[in-house]
């Protein structure tokens, strides 16, 4: 019997609720520039890959090719969705981020050997993506204002948000794909996409100055969603099903949105009841075996 400790499933799980935090911390620190915040958060994130080596840095050191991908996952998909979210609606473009989740599931059969798209992983990654379609549009107070505020800016604006979305899901499947590497190494693409991020920060950002309370939220920022929650992503995409773990994904936008409402202290909207029946089912008939 799989132990509990290396289940997929218990894995992905576990990084699916870290990023489910990440939505109300950003918002704690909204006034901190993103990729100052990025980059400060992935450098603290590479740090739970040293206990996690022994402390060997030699678990660190992959082929270039291999810390490409790994920069063109951590970093690729941030810069992406940072300039989404600055050129379009943040509801909508928050929308075409959460293809990924789809894109790993149709996406898996063609990067990945020996697997095969079913009917019932389509059916279940399409059911999926319109729960995360209900509970993000269903919290815009007037969708088709924001709709007409967005005509225009369509073209650029959304671009970037399939771009991060793709970026992630190929990320995902291809480092199966590469040759073998600890998980450990992805300290080094989060060291290297973090200095990248700051280097960013640097060209296109003010400075800014941070309270000691701010340092605080982005520690938990850097040791969760940003940190550990890539640990276990990446070390359930090795043992896991890409198409299984594409489907639990969508409990990503659900449970963000439920940990917002409980901080803020608003009452469980309609919408993120009918989504969390609509993703649910979709992780039963997407996981389902036979």
């Amino acid at each position: 019997m799989t132990r509990l400790s290396t289940s997929p499933a218990v894995l992905a799980l576990g990084a699916i609720g870290l990023w489910s935090s990440l939505a109300t911390l950003g918002v704690a620190l909204g006034h901190v520039p993103p990729f100052l915040l990025t980059g400060l958060s992935l450098l603290i994130g590479s740090l739970i890959a040293l206990p996690l080596s022994g402390f060997r840095l030699a678990l660190w050191r992959v082929p270039l090719s291999t810390l490409a991908l790994g920069v063109y996952g951590l970093f690729g998909y941030h810069f992406l969705l940072f300039l989404a979210l600055r050129h379009a609606p943040p509801v909508q473009a928050n929308l075409v981020n959460y293809l990924w989740p789809l894109l790993m599931v149709v996406l898996a059969p063609l990067v990945l050997p020996g697997m095969t798209l079913r009917l019932r992983h389509l059916l279940a990654a399409l059911l999926g993506f319109a729960g995360a379609a209900v509970v993000i549009l269903g919290g815009t107070a007037n969708p088709a204002a924001a709709t007409e505020a967005s005509a225009g800016i369509w073209a650029w604006g959304y671009l970037p948000a399939l771009g991060a979305a793709f970026v992630w899901a190929s990320y995902s499947l291809l480092c199966q794909r590469v040759a073998a590497f600890p998980t450990a190494a992805i300290g080094g693409f989060a060291l290297l996409s973090g200095l990248l991020s700051l280097l960013c920060h640097r060209l296109m950002e003010p400075a800014v100055t941070m309270s000691q309370h701010d340092w605080a939220l982005l520690a938990i920022i850097g040791l969760g969603p940003m940190g550990a929650a890539f640990f276990l992503w990446d070390k359930a995409l090795k043992l896991g099903d890409a198409r299984h773990i594409g489907i639990l994904s969508y409990l990503t936008p659900l449970l963000s949105t439920a940990v917002l409402l409980q901080v803020s202290g608003r009452p469980l909207s309609w919408n993120v009841s009918v989504a969390a029946l609509m993703i649910v089912s979709a992780a039963w008939i997407g996981t389902r075996t036979g």
